[in-house]
Order: structure tokens, then C-alpha cells, then sequence
């Protein structure tokens, strides 16, 4: 049997807490996962909100375009409510508040996905944020946006870079290539419709790291795909769940969390277009 994929929580413990809030990010470190996947949105003064879609309207108690509103004004917002009324309160975090908690969690990493088209002053204050942490061995950088992850190969050369992709294009492989990735993450539709997209990827020497996969149905198709070796990282709403199928499918009992756990280190990054390559979300 192929090794174990990494368990990877969407916008945190999204099943269990508000998507993309530190109740989530803490929810998903005491799981045991071995990476957290959030969303970064820019605001209007380039402080940048951990949150995934363009507008407030939907997950906190506010409205109006992200892009449009300052981090303060976004901040402020109630990201809780709409989840559970226990969740009350809960805001919506800054990249510096993910990082803080991660940093208590030695054992998980971070899959940092940048939203929308970022230009290199935005990104330069990422880089910077993820370095004075010094978090620059436990946060990849993807986008489906290629102009985006130039932009990180370009100002934070030293950072893992990944490109997210929700269909198979012609000349994805070298598309990669100029952008000097370290994985391609593709949706598992994508993955079901290209069989052998994950044995491509795999040969340039790319990691896989699949979305939004919740039932086991989902992950069967991940794990069985290119002759059984499968995905390199499932990212899911239920990591619980997950993490429980894997151990039962290898016929274990799952392990406890290993301080230290997920520190796999990756390297990458070259100038593409500027357009993004998904029809969906991650």
C-alpha cells in the first residue's frame, strides 16, 4: 500500500468551528492533522484577512468587499455567529494570529492560499509576516492564480510555491515549470476525469495535494488513482473522519500526534499568465 497521504483540514476544522477563524486553526491542531489549509484575502490597506470568499456578507455579521474595507474594519467583524451562536465572537483573524497559533503546534503546517490577483507589494508583506515568524519551512504558497504564484516565486523565492488548478490544461506541466512549484492541486473531479494527471505530476517531481475530498467515496478515488500510489496530501472539512478511514484501511489504530510531525521541506518557483486556472473553490 501507498504511504499514508498527509490529512490536510480545509479552512481549518471547518466541520467543527467557523471556516477560517482560530476556533477552526485550534479545532484542526488538536486533531492532529498535519497541515491547515486557510484563505488570504487583501484588504483595502494591504493588511490581508484570513477569509475565503470576496465579500464579508456571507460568514461574518458584516458586508461589502473585502478589497473594499481596511483590517480594521474587517477585524472587527463577528466570523462566529453564523456557524453557532457558541462560536459568537469569533473574528476574522490576520495571517500574524494563524501563525502565533501554528507556532504552539510544532507538528502542523500550513497551506496558505493567496485569493485573487496579488501584486508584489501585497505579497512582499506576506513573505515578510511568514519570515519574522520564521515559518518559511512550514507554509506553501499556492493560488489558481499563475501571475499570483510568479509573483511569490518572484518576491519570496525562498518560500514553497504551489499552483491550484480545478481542470487539466494543455501545458500545465510546463506551466509549473516556469513557475518553479513544488505541487499542483488539483480538485478531485479534475483527478477522477484525468487519471493519469497524478502520474504526470508525480514524474515532473511535483507533489499532489487534492480539494475538498469529505467521504470516503472521495478518498478511495485519491488513494486508487495512478496504480494505487494515489495523492500525496488529502485536504478535507472532516480530518477526524479521515485520519480514522486511513488507519482502518491500513488496518491501524490511528496514532496520537508527534510533536515535529509534517515538516517536510519542499522547494520551488519563473512568468506566467495572469488568469486564473479554476472553475471552483478550494
Amino acid at each position: 500500500m501507498a504511504a499514508r497521504p498527509a490529512v490536510i483540514a480545509h479552512r481549518g476544522y471547518s466541520a467543527v468551528a467557523p471556516q477560517n477563524t482560530l476556533a477552526a486553526i485550534e479545532a484542526a491542531c488538536h486533531a492532529g492533522v498535519d497541515q491547515i489549509e486557510i484563505d488570504l484575502q487583501p484588504t483595502a490597506d494591504g493588511v490581508g484577512a484570513v477569509i475565503h470568499d470576496e465579500t464579508v456578507d456571507a460568514t461574518t455579521d458584516g458586508t461589502g468587499k473585502v478589497s473594499a474595507l481596511t483590517a480594521q474594519e474587517v477585524l472587527a467583524l463577528d466570523a462566529g455567529s453564523h456557524f453557532s451562536p457558541a462560536f459568537s465572537g469569533q473574528r476574522v483573524p490576520t495571517l500574524d494570529d494563524v501563525l502565533a497559533v501554528l507556532a504552539r503546534h510544532p507538528g502542523t503546517n500550513l497551506l496558505l492560499e493567496l485569493k485573487g490577483a496579488w501584486d508584489a507589494e501585497q505579497v512582499e508583506r506576506v513573505v515578510k509576516t511568514i519570515d519574522a515568524a520564521g515559518f518559511d519551512d512550514r507554509v506553501l504558497v499556492q493560488s489558481f492564480w499563475p501571475g499570483t504564484v510568479a509573483t511569490v516565486r518572484d518576491v519570496g523565492p525562498h518560500l514553497q510555491g504551489g499552483l491550484l488548478v480545478s481542470f487539466d490544461p494543455p501545458g500545465l506541466l510546463r506551466l509549473c515549470e516556469r513557475l518553479r512549484v513544488v505541487a499542483c492541486n488539483p480538485s478531485v473531479t479534475t483527478i477522477a476525469g484525468s487519471p493519469r494527471l497524478v502520474s504526470r505530476l508525480h514524474a515532473a517531481g511535483l507533489r499532489v495535494m487534492s480539494w475538498t475530498a469529505n467521504d470516503p467515496g472521495a478518498w478511495t478515488t485519491l488513494l486508487t488513482t495512478d496504480g494505487g500510489i494515489g495523492v500525496d496530501g488529502i485536504i478535507t472539512d472532516r480530518p477526524e473522519r479521515l485520519t480514522g478511514w486511513l488507519a482502518g484501511r491500513a488496518g491501524q489504530l490511528p496514532a496520537l500526534p508527534v510533536p515535529g510531525r509534517g515538516g517536510i521541506r519542499l522547494r520551488g518557483r519563473r512568468h506566467a499568465p495572469a488568469q486564473p486556472l479554476a472553475l471552483g473553490h478550494a
